[in-house]
């Protein structure tokens, strides 16, 4: 039987505020699952802490709220143990690039095959909106007593330099198109990373809905419907690598930076950078653990009765001094 959107949903109560990008993340993740047709036992979300740290509770399959900015170890850690999963991890702007930002650099390194959706607001919503390290330099939210004093973080930048092999942006309020970046993300073969752009209406007054629709632009009001969001895809853009070229990597890394650092009136969304070339963590461990995809640590009987039975004597043999 073909499972529907409905199959993804919860019942636990949602409590983010009315308007929040949050939402609408959460049904492009759902709707992802439903059009790749992804089992619930099969698929593991997790979250880490935040506002964003609630999605793993109302998505219908297994979830593990984890700790502040340690998202990415545990869903790392869950990816390796069983490789049939599918994972993804949530977490906001400051929960990834705060805290959690040397498991961010850290993760790109290893690209292990998941995907990891960034809720990116600018700011701490839980906590009642300080700045989070997106928010650009001498930015002044509503809860904030003075100008924002911190250089902000660029997260696709940040991506591309550190080895993500799939880097794309999406936008909340455009459920369809950030359905349809899940699902490639999810497709990868590879780390994955989306870096969602969501208006906060509660603590960011800058970065809002009007904001992103460009109503503000121009007085003229046949200027008003000029968007600052804009689809890479329908500019001709081609982020894939297509050879094991160190020039041709070279230059879709170069153009995903290049289009990273666009924002003010143009801010573009959709893929910027993808590259399956590159052997995933699963294909690096099978050079030295041959069996690993057919045996992995998930599949493996380490006790019987409540008794171990892993012999770890040569481990144990091999710390002796």
């Amino acid at each position: 039987m073909a499972l529907k959107l409905s199959d993804y949903k919860t019942d636990v109560h949602n409590d983010w505020c009315p308007g929040c990008g949050d939402f609408g993340i959460v049904n492009a993740i759902q709707m992802a699952l439903a059009e790749l047709q992804i089992p619930n036992h099969k698929a593991v979300i997790f979250s880490g802490i935040g506002c964003s740290g609630k999605t793993s509770h109302f998505i219908n399959t297994f979830g593990i709220h984890t700790l502040h900015g340690r998202v990415l170890t545990f869903a790392q850690g869950a990816a390796i143990a069983n490789p049939e999963l599918t994972i993804v991890a949530a977490g906001g702007d400051g929960d990834g690039f705060g805290i959690g930002a040397g498991h961010f650099v850290a993760a790109g390194r290893r690209n292990v095959d998941m995907t990891y959706i960034v809720f990116d607001n600018g700011v701490y919503g839980l906590t009642k909106g300080q700045a989070s390290p997106t928010l650009k330099l001498g930015e002044q939210t509503k809860s904030l007593p003075a100008p924002n004093i911190n250089y902000d973080v660029n997260p696709i930048g940040l991506a591309v330099t550190c080895g993500f092999t799939f880097i794309a942006r999406g936008y909340s309020y455009d459920v369809r198109q950030l359905k349809d970046l899940i699902k490639a993300a999810i497709k990868h073969k590879g780390l994955a990373f989306l870096d969602v752009l969501q208006p906060c209406p509660t603590y960011n007054d800058i970065n809002t809905r009007d904001w992103y629709a460009g109503t503000d632009i121009a007085d003229d009001e046949a200027l008003k419907t000029h968007s600052r969001i804009y689809k890479l895809e329908e500019t001709g853009f081609d982020p894939v690598v297509h050879y094991d070229e160190v020039s041709e990597l070279n230059e879709k890394l170069s153009q995903a930076l290049i289009k990273s650092l666009e924002w003010g009136n143009k801010i573009p969304t959709g893929i910027f950078y993808k590259n399956e070339i590159i052997t995933p963590f699963s294909g690096r461990l099978m050079d030295k653990i041959p069996n690993y995809m057919d045996n992995p640590p998930a599949k493996q009987n380490i006790s019987s009765n409540g008794k171990p039975i892993t012999d770890v004597s040569k481990i144990l043999d091999s710390l002796q001094v």
